[in-house]
């Protein structure tokens, strides 16, 4: 659907979705089914705005023409946020590392189209918000290194907030003999709005090609075909992707078999293999259900092709579908709103995007009961894990890029070492382990695998309180976090509002670009 004539109110009809997987396993899910109305748009110097619902006028892509078509649809999976869990009960909180930023730039394509923002949490996944913006790590160890704060938590004073960076480091000893890239474009008649912006993305990219890589292109509409074969030819790569036109419905199944096929069949030794789908997630032939289109994904990561997932446009996005098959696929998942942002994640992020230096990347966090009483994990809720399945090789992670980092936070309810367990319980007297005295709040345990290995290591980090490492980057992602609440109506925001928002993301914006753009989305919203 044309954005820049449509917008959206959100509301909150629910349906049921198919089963949804993460990359920790298997979880049931609900999907949040988002109905878009017609809106009258003008255009504005800094955007859109959009006046009361009018009928719509205009002509839609071929794919959108049935009958009852007054509104499209956005679907997102059903969040439920992580509450408070009692560490003599549950000291271990194991999931999957994630550094998808989908969300945020989902976000901000709403906030400065215009879009009414009354009913989208379960558009909101608060890791991705954080994991949008980069953040300064000092120390410098092999594989990893981590960076953390502990200070007070802004919208609960009597909390503490645990916020961690854990970083690949880009010098890390990783053999690439060259990129063996399939773009696969959905070229089907809902993506007849978006197509440019995707070929101006995809030219980003071959642009980026060094003398040992090469560029295969694949589409799908009605059904697939294969227009490129391993070239490293710029100008041809950009003829064919300028003559690429939008109709028809929806095999996304049918694209992705003839993309990994094509992946497999240019395979490079040693080098980093993966197919980059371009697509708005509606898949309406061949495969059509969540967890059909997962489990095909999951089948196909095994020829050792990672994957990395491009959303693209705004009425019938289903962010459900996108999200899932890069979790379920060995890959990263980004949302594409403007050419800049096809810059950033195609160039300027181009080794953290592309290069994966360590596979399966998952956490467990073991807390002190000694110094906290309870603990809740802020985001990661669909990327959660058993406590067994964290050294259970077979039980997939998250993937991560060269330099790329990982940022984790927990808000604390510390125990007051005076307190007497008085609730009556008789096995409740629990005798701590002498370690438990030593001042850590928590050890951070880390799995990965090297790209080509199926085995994993571990390394291991005791974190204590030593205050705030950095008090710009603390103070930004406590803003971040606070507009997360607030757009979620989180029972947890505790004191949070857009304006206590503002002024934390502000005071840690640190003459950083994409931090200011953040500070000037909150004030449209406050």
């Amino acid at each position: 659907m044309n954005r820049k004539a449509l917008a959206a109110i959100l509301t909150g009809t629910m349906v049921l979705s198919a089963t949804a997987c993460s990359a920790g396993g298997d979880y049931n899910t609900a999907s949040t089914t988002v109905a878009n109305y017609n809106y009258a748009a003008s255009e504005t110097a800094d955007g859109y705005i959009y006046n009361e619902p009018t009928e719509w006028e205009g002509e839609y892509p071929e794919e959108t023409t049935a009958a009852g078509q007054d509104f499209n649809t956005e679907e997102y999976n059903t969040i439920k946020e992580n509450s408070f869990i009692d560490v003599l009960q549950n000291p271990l909180s194991t999931f999957a590392a994630d550094v998808d930023t989908g969300t945020y730039c989902n976000l901000r394509d709403m906030i400065i189209n215009g879009y009414n923002l009354s009913n989208i949490a379960s558009a909101i996944r608060t890791e991705e918000m954080v994991n949008y913006f980069d953040y300064k790590v000092d120390s410098k160890d092999d594989v990893f290194s981590v960076q953390y704060s502990v200070g007070d938590c802004p919208w609960n004073k009597d909390n503490k907030l645990l916020v961690m960076t854990m970083q690949a480091n880009s010098e890390t000893d990783i053999t690439n003999e060259g990129n063996n890239f399939v773009f696969l474009v959905d070229t089907s008649g809902s993506m007849s709005g978006e197509l440019d912006l995707v070929k101006k993305s995809f030219k980003l990219l071959a642009g980026e090609l060094g003398p040992n890589d090469k560029v295969s292109i694949v589409t799908y509409a009605g059904s697939s075909e294969t227009l490129l074969e391993g070239s490293n030819d710029y100008i041809k790569i950009c003829n064919v992707l300028d003559k690429l036109s939008a109709s028809g419905g929806t095999n996304g199944s049918g694209g992705i078999t003839a993309a990994y096929e094509c992946a497999a069949k240019n395979f490079v030794k040693g080098g980093n293999n993966r197919v980059i789908i371009a697509s708005d997630g509606d898949m309406n032939l061949g495969i059509t259900s969540q967890s059909g289109l997962v489990d095909l994904i999951k089948e196909k990561k095994e020829t050792g092709v990672f994957l990395t997932v491009l959303g693209y446009g705004r009425g019938n996005y289903s962010d459900a579908n996108m999200e899932s098959l890069a979790d379920a696929g060995n890959g990263n998942y980004f949302y594409i709103d403007s050419i800049n942002e096809a810059e950033r994640v195609l160039c300027e992020k181009l080794m953290q995007t592309t290069v994966t230096v360590a596979k399966d990347v998952k956490f467990q966090v073991e807390f002190n009961p000694y110094e906290v009483a309870s603990y809740r994990q802020i985001g990661y809720e669909n990327r959660q894990m058993a406590a067994k399945d964290f050294n259970d090789d077979k039980k997939d992670g998250g993937e991560i890029g060269a330099g790329a980092q990982v940022t984790v936070c927990y808000e604390l309810k510390m125990r007051d070492p005076e307190a007497k367990n008085d609730d009556g319980l008789k096995y409740q007297d629990t005798v701590l382990s002498d370690k438990a005295g030593n001042g850590e709040i928590c050890t951070v345990s880390v799995r990965y695998k090297a790209p080509a290995e199926d085995a994993s290591k571990l390394i291991q980090y005791p974190l204590k309180d030593n205050g705030i490492s950095n008090q710009d980057d603390f103070n930004f992602i406590c803003g971040v976090i606070e507009t997360s609440l607030v757009l979620r109506n989180s029972e947890y925001k505790g004191t949070a509002t857009y304006d206590s928002a503002y002024e934390l993301a502000k005071s840690g914006t640190n003459n950083n670009k994409y931090r200011e753009e953040f500070c000037g989305l909150i004030k449209r919203l406050k």
